[in-house]
């Protein structure tokens, strides 16, 4: 509650950007029509996992939303083929459109194409603009050619002939050759209005071959959110400088044969790791580290056995620098899992959960059994080099930085939680207690808890205890049992590489995943986080939903809805589809499901489209209105203040500036 003295000042300030009162009224009736209007769409993905073509497509075609829109506007007026080469003009105008007009057999053919064409998008222009002020849509009208995209979309006809108007335009438009230019403009404005706001709800990185053009692409973005997964917070805490980290990304960029994802994406040098491979690993036993076969990648026998050989010798590391890290931090309530620590390396077996298992593999050339945890000096001089080299990328670095900025644990929107994993809970439904230096934290104090930890691990000063121990937590958002973004009672890397019993390769799922498929788990789990009312939903992805088993992504009495459905190709034989999106828009929810994504080259020379079918989750009882969104809280917040300002003026409080 502010005080009368403060709420005068900041009276004043308002004052100073509405000095009279005619000016603080034109603000309120702006923003009263402006509250009248439709919500912007919201587009959710997740666990996109380094699919950059499919990620594109999909964000270009905005989970279908611009196909259906054109064929709304133009219906029978044009062919269902033209309408399909519209729509890949529109997701790619810069490739679709030299092939688009080698299909016209003489320059008159051409000219009629491109006035066609052009007309057909101001048309589509102007149906997804009609829910955006005219203000919002000039903001986002390129500089060199805005003033006569905004008379396309905004002309009146009241007083002249509309074809005779527009025919001129783009007639001139032709004639001094900036037709190609004009269509690109307005293909991307299309993209541009169709979609308000963008949700990823984690894991950008590994498996699929390019993360760091999926992260350029939301930078470019005109407004997104991220909510991290753990695939994202390991290699948020490599940037940050973690050995563990580090050796964690590396080892799972490995398995996946993506090398060039580090080395040509990110620039970072893996000629030490190379070294120490070739020194220690070349005689050694590779076969359970080759990686994982993806025709987009450097399948070469002689480049698969180099990755191997990385591979393993980067997983023994890591194993040493986890046993260092588990010893530092018990509150993490990993003991048992040092395996480097409970092997018995004469007898060739290991202590698995009090289990005496024989080892697949016995060949640890950089172990010392006296004292197996500590690294080699060769082994410190490469993860330090490496650690060094992760810090030095500057794309890298430029990406982590945005993942922070625009990135969190979770975000509360529209009525909307989004979390990429799981909220830990106990057998019973209580929300699971995680204890840290003595004070325990559950619900969406945990939550809370986590992102500021790991926030320290990048931000906290170089050389700080913080500084590591913020570092420590990143590695355990990564794998950790309670933590909210894994889920699971143990990630069993070392199991699945080490030992043949398939029942130590579990990894048995937070009670969460069982107790959510009820409403009450569900609506608990809601007005934890302070949401309430019919149209409040859950999105979360992390788990693939195996459609192709039966399984629904819609839980919780349609109160939680998992879009993880298998977007990495390493998923799709699992899940029988590559994946699925949201889109809210001022209707209602629904749920886009995906089919695989060939290439983008067929795409554009064939017109393929992603298959997908549509669902609706939440039909609103009356169409969504900007005043019901979080947005037009804000709004009428202002509202508020302004109208205190004007009973400010009027009584004298505040004078005009009449001047």
């Amino acid at each position: 509650m502010h005080t009368p003295n403060e709420q005068l000042r900041y009276m004043q300030t308002l004052a100073e950007t509405y000095p009279t009162v005619a000016a603080a009224s034109s603000e309120i009736i702006r923003i009263e029509a402006l509250l009248r209007l439709p919500k912007g769409t919201e587009h959710f993905m997740s666990d996109l996992h380094g699919e950059h073509e499919a990620f594109t497509h999909i964000l270009n075609n905005a989970s279908g939303v611009i196909r259906e829109k054109i064929d709304i506007v133009l219906g029978d007026t044009a062919t269902a083929q033209e309408r399909s080469d519209l729509a890949t003009l529109v997701y790619y105008p810069e490739q679709k459109l030299p092939e688009l007009k080698k299909t016209q057999p003489d320059e008159a053919a051409l000219t009629q194409w491109y006035r066609t064409t052009l007309l057909r998008l101001v048309s589509l222009c102007r149906f997804v603009s009609s829910k955006h002020t005219r203000s919002h849509v000039r903001g986002c009208l390129p500089k060199n050619c805005g003033h006569i995209l905004d008379e396309l979309l905004h002309a009146h006809f009241e007083d002249h002939d509309k074809d005779l108007y527009y025919g001129e335009i783009v007639d001139s438009i032709i004639r001094y050759r900036r037709a190609d230019a004009y269509i690109i403009r307005l293909c991307e404005l299309v993209k541009r209005l169709a979609v308000d706001r963008l949700h990823i709800v984690g894991d950008l990185f590994d498996r699929g071959p390019r993360p760091d053009l999926i992260l350029e692409s939301l930078i470019a973005h005109h407004d997104v959110d991220i909510q991290w997964g753990n695939h994202d917070v390991v290699w948020m805490g490599a940037a940050a400088g973690s050995p563990l980290c580090v050796a964690t990304v590396l080892k799972t960029t490995l398995a996946y044969n993506n090398a060039d994802t580090i080395e040509r994406g990110y620039g970072i040098g893996l000629r030490p790791l190379d070294h120490l491979a070739s020194e220690y690993y070349a005689d050694s036993d590779v076969s359970r580290f080759m990686p994982h076969a993806d025709p987009r990648t450097n399948c070469d026998p002689g480049n698969l056995l180099r990755v191997a050989q990385m591979h393993k010798a980067i997983t023994v590391l890591m194993f040493k620098l986890e046993a260092q890290v588990i010893a530092r931090e018990p509150d993490f309530l990993l003991a048992g899992r040092d395996y480097l620590n409970r092997i018995d390396y004469a007898a060739g077996t290991v202590d698995c959960g009090g289990r005496t298992c024989p080892l697949l593999d016995s060949d640890f050339p950089t172990v010392d059994p006296a004292c197996p945890t500590q690294l080699t000096p060769r082994e410190q001089d490469v993860i330090d080099k490496l650690v060094d080299n992760f810090r030095d990328s500057k794309l890298l670095q430029r990406h982590v930085q945005f993942l922070y900025a625009q990135g969190a644990v979770y975000k509360e929107v529209n009525g909307n939680l989004l979390y990429h994993g799981a909220v830990p809970m106990t057998a019973d439904g209580d929300f699971a207690a995680e204890v840290f230096d003595g004070k325990a934290y559950r619900g969406k104090a945990l939550f809370d808890y986590c992102d500021r930890r790991a926030r320290q691990g990048y931000f906290a000063p170089p050389g700080s205890p913080e500084r590591q121990a913020g570092q420590d937590f990143l590695w355990y958002l990564w794998c950790g049992p309670l933590s909210p973004l894994f889920g699971r009672s143990a990630m069993t890397t070392f199991e699945r590489l080490y030992i043949a019993d398939p029942a130590t390769h579990t990894e048995i799922k937070d009670p969460y995943y069982r107790l959510i498929n009820e409403p009450e788990t569900a609506e608990k789990i809601l007005r934890e986080f302070g949401l309430s009312g019919e149209g409040c939903r859950i999105v979360n992805g992390h788990v693939p939903v195996r459609a192709v088993e039966g399984e629904s992504p819609v839980k919780g009495g349609g109160r939680l809805i998992v879009i993880d459905g298998g977007f990495c190709r390493a998923y799709h034989e699992k899940t029988g589809i590559a994946g699925y999106t949201l889109v809210y828009s001022s209707h209602g929810l629904t749920l886009r499901t995906h089919q695989p994504f060939e290439s983008r080259e067929k795409a554009i020379r064939d017109d393929e489209d992603i298959t997908s079918r549509s669902e609706y989750i939440y039909t609103a009882p009356r169409r969504v209105l900007v005043a019901d969104t979080d947005e037009g809280a804000e709004k009428q917040a202002r509202i508020r203040d302004l109208l205190r300002l004007v009973e400010a003026y009027r009584r004298g409080e505040i004078q005009e500036d009449v001047e």
